[in-house]
């Protein structure tokens, strides 16, 4: 264990950034909050900072006060940049979550310096990049300076994430709770409808990637009667732990890592935290690996689970924007749809309500101007709403729209078969 000398205060550790740098954040649950929230503070003296990450939990970067001090150039975007991308302090670079490590290797996007959180030392002097793999590892191996926000009670998680200490530029002790999410808290009628209608699409001996929300929680709890069923996910949450701990998921089959739950990152509550410290069963791993959809499509039955803001009848389909409104990511939608779709016995899902919060149809005559086409209508196969599953591959557009009319919610149906008449008489 190294001893508390090594350590520095926030403000000193972050003397290393000066203007002009581009920073790299860790994200999603290993978000170093008190870093970065030290780093805004000392804005006044910092001038073009620019500010790389994906999804981040528990900071803001949309304040107009950062304008001239921090430039958000976000690779996958949410509610803690999303504002600031939509408004002339920062933008998106639409990018696979797969070929983000490219961007840092190749120097396109070169790293003056990485902010991360890790858990302490073991015995060796190795730390653990703990709940964030992810595009984390390559971060680190690129920047030229590196600042680690050390958390006991981050966990150690095997797998790609181990760091020597001795590769920090400074470290800076940090004992708070991880953020979480509890998806099940968001459950409804609607979505534990989907996930069982998801579910019945899941074949024994699948291999599963599940993606973000609700849904993905709802189709896990639907899962307990199947067999041998493996998990090679970018995301790992609560829902996967019963299924482990009573045998459904066992990885056997899996032709790659097998034997054990792949994941590029975990995110969920500090019951997962605790599940996954030093458990050999989990190997959480660089993400250009875990989303490669050439080893993906060597495992069987890759069944991959996610969502989207809108399909329009020919099978186009946005989840990254609403217009042009950036709302998200490409993320690893592509990457799994499209290795699900070369695995042997694998089915590429869309899952999604019919209607959003307001009422308003998700299954539109034609996406909204300016709206992002992430998974095209030649990757397209299984789309899932409340009202039934359809699979359009094969199907030409004519027989795609009365597929898709079919799930919609009924009282936009007549209005659709409107549209899909004037398109396609």
């Amino acid at each position: 264990m190294t001893s508390p000398h090594h350590y520095k205060t926030a403000e000193e550790a972050l003397q290393l950034v000066q203007s002009n740098h581009r920073v790299f954040l860790h994200g999603s649950a290993a978000t170093p909050i008190r870093l970065i929230n030290a780093l805004i503070e000392q804005k006044h003296r910092l001038k073009n900072v620019e500010l790389i990450s994906i999804t981040q939990q528990g900071v803001d970067l949309n304040s107009h006060e950062l304008e001239g001090h921090f430039f958000i150039n976000s690779l996958f975007v949410s509610k803690s940049n999303r504002e600031a991308v939509n408004s002339n302090t920062g933008d998106y670079v639409p990018v696979f979550l797969s070929e983000i490590p490219l961007l840092f290797t190749r120097h396109i996007l070169p790293l003056d310096v990485a902010i991360i959180q890790v858990s302490p030392p073991d015995k060796h002097g190795y730390c653990s990049l703990g709940t964030s793999i992810d595009i984390a590892r390559s971060a680190i191996e690129t920047a030229r300076i590196v600042i680690a926000q050390v958390n006991p009670r981050m966990p150690r998680v095997h797998g790609d994430g181990f760091v020597p200490f001795s590769r920090f530029d400074a470290a800076v002790w940090v004992d708070e709770p991880l953020p979480e999410i509890n998806y099940s808290n968001g459950s409804s009628e609607v979505t534990d409808k989907i996930g069982r209608l998801v579910a019945d699409l899941v074949e024994d001996g699948a291999t599963l990637q599940l993606g973000i929300g609700t849904i993905p929680d709802s189709v896990l709890k639907n899962l307990t009667n199947h067999k041998n069923l493996g998990l090679h996910t970018e995301m790992f949450s609560d829902g996967a732990i019963p299924l482990i701990k009573n045998g459904t998921i066992n990885n056997s089959l899996k032709k790659k890592v097998n034997g054990y739950c792949v994941t590029s990152f975990l995110f969920g509550t500090k019951a997962l935290y605790d599940f996954a410290d030093d458990n050999p069963i989990i190997k959480a791993l660089e993400v250009d690996y875990v989303n490669d959809p050439r080893i993906l499509s060597l495992n069987p039955k890759v069944t991959a689970i996610n969502s989207a803001i809108e399909i329009d009848l020919t099978g186009q389909v946005c989840s990254d924007s609403i217009g042009t409104y950036q709302y998200s990511g490409i993320g690893g939608q592509m990457d799994f749809i499209r290795g699900a779709a070369l695995s042997e016995g694998g089915k590429p899902i869309i899952a999604m309500p019919s209607v959003t919060g307001k009422g308003v149809s998700r299954i539109v005559p034609f996406l909204k101007q300016g709206a992002g086409v992430v998974t095209t209508r030649g990757h397209i196969h299984w789309v899932v709403t409340e009202y039934g599953a359809v699979n359009l591959f094969g199907m030409n557009m004519e027989q795609r729209a009365k597929e898709l009319i079919k799930i919609a919610h009924p009282t936009h149906r007549e209005e659709l078969e409107k549209q899909a008449y004037e398109r396609f008489k």
